[in-house]
């Protein structure tokens, strides 16, 4: 198939998710992992790696900029050639983000992270207290560890960022979260809505919000993030864009009003103000190459060791579907805010098997449905 130069226009990629590798130090209970530590065998060599590389500066090579690639994985800081591959990627103008559980990182290891010249370092954080992380973690010590490797970024100036993954668990310490990530000198919070998918199944089953639990926990992040402390961003909670603009606070948060109201591409993961953005600005690579919409939703695009990231990235079909918001389902289908929410395409395939099913997790309902 050939590309044509209106999709090349319109479709930015701006982060690429790359599971480094699937070896991990820590089993959480909310992992999207689906293989173990025993399929590392399968992770993308060094030389397949770097092609890999080679393919998102191609696609860069059309649009305005380069995207972001975000090595993740497992946990990425297991990988003997991280640091070589984050230098390749420097090498070809891509900047690099590292997500992390930062039980990993020493002194030693934050240095190296400064001196590759990682945009930006993002540390999970699923608790204000070692109780709760360490239940979610499934490891006693995780959250001291992690504690320290922040404070071991922090000495070194490397901008970081806390992630939580919200479950009812730990939504009750959302503020707690909040001033401790402030108190530790975090650039950001990123509050991510849990997504049944891989471990995530079985914690789904205890510990998912309920759709009404989700507007009102939305609604306390809203608040927090008019305060303009501190970047927060919502993953995984497309909704959140609707929440702000019923409370009029888009314009000013994302706009210029706060701290983080930089333009789109400015900020250091190149996120643009949109709710999902699975196949959008934003594919993930999996350790073995197969591509997906997003980590957490596993209808499988392509492998990059075979069709490649540019052909995937323009042709795919199921990602050209999910792109037409026009063409979704139920409720999604006729609600005002479609284009800027969409709902999350994840959640509604793990709920469904119909990734342009209406969200099971969102309490609005549009006044369009009683028309």
């Amino acid at each position: 198939m050939t590309m044509g130069d209106d999709r090349k226009t319109n479709q930015i990629l701006r982060l690429l998710f790359w599971e480094s590798t699937i070896r991990c130090n820590l089993s959480c209970a909310h992992c999207r992992r689906i293989d173990d530590n025993d399929t590392a065998c399968q992770d993308l060599t060094t030389v397949q790696a770097k092609r890999l590389i080679d393919q998102l500066a191609d696609v860069g090579a059309e649009q305005p900029f380069m995207p972001i690639l975000v090595f993740s994985g497992g946990e990425p800081l297991c990988r003997e050639d991280l640091f070589e591959l984050v230098g390749y990627a420097r090498s070809l103008d891509i900047r690099a983000a590292l997500a992390t559980n930062g039980t990993l990182v020493d002194s030693a290891t934050a240095r190296r992270i400064k001196d590759s010249d990682i945009a930006r370092v993002s540390v999970s954080l699923d608790g204000a207290t070692a109780d709760i992380h360490d239940k979610l973690r499934q490891l006693q010590g995780s959250f001291d560890q992690a504690l320290a490797g922040i404070k071991c970024l922090g000495a070194e100036e490397v901008p970081f960022q806390i992630n939580i993954t919200l479950t009812k668990n730990n939504a009750h310490q959302i503020e707690d979260i909040y001033e401790l990530s402030k108190s530790l000198g975090a650039v950001a919070v990123h509050i991510f809505m849990l997504v049944p998918v891989g471990c995530g199944q079985v914690l789904a089953e205890t510990d998912m919000l309920s759709p009404e639990q989700y507007e009102d926990m939305l609604v306390k992040i809203c608040r927090l993030d008019a305060r303009g402390e501190i970047e927060i961003k919502v993953t995984c909670g497309p909704h959140y864009e609707r929440v702000l603009r019923q409370r009029g606070l888009h314009q000013t948060l994302r706009a210029g009003g706060g701290p983080h109201g930089a333009a789109p591409g400015a900020h250091p993961h190149g996120e643009p103000t949109r709710g999902c953005l699975a196949g959008m600005g934003v594919i993930f690579v999996a350790h073995q190459g197969d591509v997906f919409p997003c980590g957490y939703l596993p209808v499988k695009c392509g492998n990059v060791m075979q069709e490649g990231l540019k052909d995937i990235w323009y042709n795919s079909a199921d990602l050209a579907r999910m792109r037409d918001t026009d063409a979704l389902e139920g409720k999604c289908g006729y609600c005002g805010y479609r284009r800027i929410c969409s709902g999350c395409r994840a959640r509604a395939f793990s709920v469904n098997g119909n990734y342009m099913a209406e969200e099971p997790f969102c309490a609005y309902v549009p006044p369009e449905a009683n028309v």
